[in-house]
């Protein structure tokens, strides 16, 4: 247990080390940990390569923080930023989990499994704008996708 403490230590210095990694690692911590808290951890991932595809398309805002805030049209991007609700992480063994996945996603250490994904949503709505994109993948109760 304690060793886990100082790896999670030793990982928080090595973040504070640049003040742009620790902002852009803490907004993508907290998207994964809203959008994906109750995902295994290959939705979390999605959730974190999806953020990172769109700082990378022209499309999008290019940092994460301004992808994770953006507004559009009188609404969030990812829902919870907007929902009114507090944004402080409750869980936090799940918050831990999500800014570990934050941590290897933004130094590019997982794969983009969602195969360059810039949209998901849940199963449980269907969307105007799915029949627009094309869909790259299911993780779990998502669906993934991109432009045609």
């Amino acid at each position: 247990m304690h060793i886990q403490k100082w790896i999670g230590a030793i990982l928080l210095i090595c973040v504070y080390q640049s003040s742009y990694a620790e902002g852009a690692i803490f907004c993508l911590a907290k998207n994964i940990y809203f959008e994906s808290r109750d995902q295994p951890w290959i939705g979390q991932i999605a959730v974190a390569q999806v953020t990172l595809n769109r700082v990378k398309d022209r499309s999008f805002p290019n940092t994460i923080c301004r992808v994770v805030k953006q507004r559009k049209n009188k609404t969030c991007q990812f829902s919870w930023y907007c929902d009114g609700l507090s944004d402080t992480p409750k869980d936090k063994k799940r918050y831990e989990e999500a800014l570990r996945t934050a941590m290897y996603a933004y130094r590019g250490e997982l794969p983009d499994i969602t195969e360059g994904a810039l949209w998901y949503h849940a199963l449980t709505v269907k969307p105007w704008w799915a029949k627009s994109y094309k869909r790259t993948i299911n993780i779990n109760d998502h669906i993934f996708y991109t432009r045609p």
